[in-house]
């Protein structure tokens, strides 16, 4: 498959399953956004080349507390991701990241790989959340009952953090 060729199946990839997208900052990179329910996006890049697709998508800073169980929980997933991994960069951040060779890029593939990298980086979101910043979530949700402010965003986790006497309501 030549890369116009590919480039030409991602698209049209893209266009059928609604996909948003823009082109990326690299030459060949698709900045691609996948929406999700935990997490409410993943932005994906795609970048097309002569010899294959490379794929990373952020998935999670890097934890402020529980380093060991946060990343031996992601290591674990690691097993379930085909063609992909959880890499994590010098500041501890987290990425689903694969190589792809260009033979791959067919509609049915990248069917399965937005798939993937949804669940890859959707599913564990609200664990990740409570394994790496806990500490600083409760300091929030407090802060928020304290002033009589909405915790909306945070009503996932309103088993895990609500407090006796906490307004019900907010």
């Amino acid at each position: 498959m030549t890369l116009d060729e590919a480039t030409r199946v991602l698209e049209s990839a893209l266009a059928d399953a609604e996909i948003e997208w823009e082109p990326g900052v690299a030459d060949g990179e698709y900045a691609v956004t996948l929406p999700g329910e935990k997490k409410l996006k993943t932005v994906v890049s795609l970048i097309l080349r002569e010899r294959g697709m490379s794929v990373s998508a952020f998935v999670i800073r890097a934890p402020d507390e529980n380093h060991d169980a946060f990343y031996r929980h992601l290591l674990l997933r690691n097993l379930r991701l085909p063609g992909l991994a959880y890499a994590i960069d010098k500041l501890g951040d987290v990425f689903v990241v694969g190589e792809v060779p260009l033979e791959a890029v067919t509609e049915a593939y990248l069917d399965q790989l937005f798939g993937v990298l949804l669940a890859a980086c959707d599913e564990p979101f609200n664990d990740l959340l409570l394994i790496g910043f806990r500490t600083s979530m409760q300091k929030e949700w407090d802060w928020r009952i304290s002033r009589g402010e909405s915790t909306r965003n945070l009503e996932a986790f309103r088993q895990v953090l609500a407090r006796d006497g906490d307004d019900a309501s907010s």
